[in-house]
């Protein structure tokens, strides 16, 4: 799942433990992101994608998942192109690169550059030895918890080679 490529180096990242966005109601990914009311777009996406039911599954999984502003970055046209029902594969490939299966939490990652097996078949590299870089984006939150896996707040939608 997760592969070092160097050794950890020591780095003072400011990522807090598992936060909860939810009450003392278990939420899965899918549920925990609806609440949080910033993921309108991802959450529409993974509707078109057909990926829904990946997200309420008993897991665990982890997504790295783009904001509502990590979408309007964009092209317009690009990103209405991508919720037509003619692009399915297309987002389904783009949504699976944003996905892990398996539990990753910081912790797992601080201070290390990592690579990790992603649902859509290739990986994407974690760089956490200065700050924290999820391929080309940057980590805004980590560790939100759902009682199927982790969410993890990013500021650009990822797009694999």
């Amino acid at each position: 799942m997760i592969r070092p490529l160097t050794a950890a180096l020591a780095v003072t990242v400011l990522l807090g433990t598992h936060v909860h966005l939810r009450g003392a109601e278990a939420k899965d990914i899918l549920g925990t992101a609806q609440d949080a009311g910033t993921f309108t777009i991802l959450l529409a996406a993974v509707r078109s994608a057909g990926l829904t039911k990946i997200l309420m599954a008993p897991g665990p999984y982890t997504i790295f998942a783009p904001t509502d502003d990590a979408f309007a970055k964009l092209p317009r046209e690009e990103l209405q192109e991508l919720l037509k029902p003619e692009s399915k594969d297309k987002l389904r490939t783009i949504l699976s690169y944003h996905m892990v299966d398996g539990k990753a939490t910081s912790r797992d990652f601080l201070g290390k550059r990592l690579e990790a097996a992603t649902m859509q078949g290739g990986s994407v590299l974690i760089d956490a030895t200065k700050g924290v870089m999820i391929g080309n984006a940057k980590l805004i939150k980590a560790d939100i918890a759902a009682d199927n896996g982790y969410i993890h707040v990013i500021d650009t939608v990822m797009i694999p080679k």
